[in-house]
């Protein structure tokens, strides 16, 4: 994101906040054209910039699922296949490498503690785990994600 210019983060700024934000509205809240508004947003579909538009649950919607980050320390050749086996779990959302004492971080979704656990016990049975730490999300007090 270091090619965009104020007007940029703007539309993104808004975008993440409502992504069903009319662009008459969004051009209004921003003080441009429409049609400069839908040129910019075109423009940051089409370099790829903008990927797509989601929905965020709220605080509320997501207290029936449990879900947590388990930093993962694996055995240095063993990440590609690791990785493919996390990719086979449902309840996992989000993998990251990571540099420092663990080499992966994974979101895990689960609805219920059972099924965390469950879900846990399977990381760390794959090939290439090494150990593992999860700790569990509690709630969120801050939340910033594009």
């Amino acid at each position: 994101m270091t090619d965009l210019d104020e007007t940029d983060r703007a539309i993104i700024a808004q975008l993440a906040a409502n992504a069903r934000l009319p662009v008459a509205k969004l051009a209004q809240r921003l003080g441009l054209a429409r049609t400069t508004a839908q040129a910019r947003l075109d423009r940051l579909e089409r370099t790829g910039l903008i990927a797509g538009y989601t929905v965020r649950l709220s605080e509320e919607a997501r207290r029936s699922v449990i879900r947590a980050t388990v930093l993962i320390h694996i055995t240095p050749s063993a990440q590609t296949a690791v990785l493919s086996q996390l990719r086979r779990m449902n309840a996992v959302e989000l993998v990251h490498t990571t540099s420092g004492r663990f080499d992966l971080c994974a979101q895990i979704r689960a609805g219920s503690t059972l099924e965390l656990d469950q879900t846990l016990d399977k990381i760390g049975e794959i090939d290439g785990v090494q150990a593992m730490e999860s700790l569990i999300h509690l709630s969120t007090r801050i939340d910033r994600a594009l």
